[in-house]
């Protein structure tokens, strides 16, 4: 009887792998889900993980490829408890590191970890190996080299140098994707006498057909299927909620792309509104259709739905959501179904989208004509 209990103990601490095997214990961490599911096996798991050499590193990082938020978040913690061990004994694997980073089909969170971990191992390599990332499919790790480009202007300005200064930042914000650095970029060249398009910088789409309004009485319009989803005809009129519904053309004229429906409608309510245009590609090619919005929304390219937001006002932004998508050479037609609720507050009136056309790494595709 003691051998037998013997066992049974030395079967319960065994770990889940076999030395130098990780697939298993890092499968444990991708199968968490929310609500607590799986998470005791995953803890288990991660504590195996994080006793692991540093050499194992690569592969605990390529656990975050595909991985969803709550196993990335377990993954990203295990990679921080291994590394910071590492780097008290100088033992990081550098070299494995910078391969992963380099690599590209890695996911851009798990890349954006190891640049982060390159620089606490090593500055100057960091340091060079910044520039290379300037048109990365990362917008994060974008941001190193724009920072550094902004930089340098600024110190080409403190030299009264302004060329190279519209060197400088014209690069910066020809790699720069996010707003913020977009925008400061912008502001510096047009100081400097330098013309700066944005929604061509960004792709914009700035000229539709838009039709209103719709109702959206108890928010049911955004599972009705309106006429502009069966049929496109921009000379049509339809009953409206309140009057017929007309197609308008509207072109923004916001930096930012935003399509407005309560300049052409005005302020309305419980209502829902479609905005058609054609986007004609040089050829047949993988592309994003990227939007932002606050409203509930719908996009369709070519007659296909891509996807659809049924939230109201949790703000908008750049980017916001990204839609993978097919061009084809030629026409395409996207169209897109924003609803507006019967929220009355002052922050609830937008009724409005942008959206623009570009590639994984977020620079723009340039319609043919």
């Amino acid at each position: 009887m003691k051998f037998l209990f013997s066992s049974l103990f030395v079967i319960a601490v065994l770990p889940l792998h076999a030395a130098g095997d990780l697939s298993k214990p890092i499968e444990a961490l991708r199968a968490v889900q929310k609500e607590g599911l799986g998470n005791e096996a995953a803890a288990k798991a991660w504590q195996e993980i994080v006793k692991e050499d540093a050499a194992n590193l690569p592969e605990v990082l390529k656990g975050m490829n595909g991985a969803n938020p709550l196993a990335e978040n377990w993954l990203r913690a295990a990679v921080g408890v291994i590394a910071d061990e590492a780097l008290r004994g100088k033992k990081l694997p550098v070299e494995a590191l910078v391969a992963f980073l380099k690599d590209t089909k890695n996911s851009p969170g798990a890349r954006v970890v190891v640049f982060d971990l390159i620089h606490r191992a090593d500055a100057k390599l960091a340091e060079d190996l910044t520039p290379t990332l300037l048109e990365d499919p990362s917008s994060d790790l974008r941001r190193h080299p724009v920072a550094k480009l902004i930089e340098a202007g600024n110190a080409a300005l403190e030299k009264m140098d302004k060329d190279a200064a519209v060197v400088a930042f014209g690069k910066g914000l020809g790699g720069a994707r996010d707003e913020d650095q977009i925008k400061e970029l912008a502001k510096k060249l047009r100081e400097l006498g330098q013309k700066v398009d944005l929604p061509k910088h960004f792709g914009f789409l700035m000229s539709w057909n838009l039709i209103a309004a719709f109702s959206n009485a108890d928010r049911s319009g955004f599972d009705t299927v309106y006429p502009p989803e069966k049929e496109l005809k921009f000379d049509a009129s339809y009953e409206g909620k309140v009057k017929p519904a007309k197609w308008a053309e509207f072109t923004s004229t916001d930096e930012y792309g935003k399509i407005d429906f309560n300049k052409p409608f005005g302020m309305e309510k419980s209502v829902v509104g479609y905005a058609a245009t054609d986007f004609f590609s040089t050829e047949d090619r993988a592309a994003e259709i990227r939007i932002g919005c606050k409203n509930g929304w719908k996009v369709w390219l070519n007659g296909e739905l891509l996807f659809a937001r049924d939230e109201y006002h949790r703000g908008a932004k750049l980017d916001q959501y990204k839609l993978p998508c097919q061009l084809k050479k030629g026409k395409n037609t996207l169209l897109v179904k924003c609803c507006q609720n019967e929220q009355t507050e002052q922050w609830t009136t937008e009724w409005e989208f942008q959206l623009r056309v570009c590639d994984a790494t977020g620079t723009a595709i340039l319609a043919a004509k």
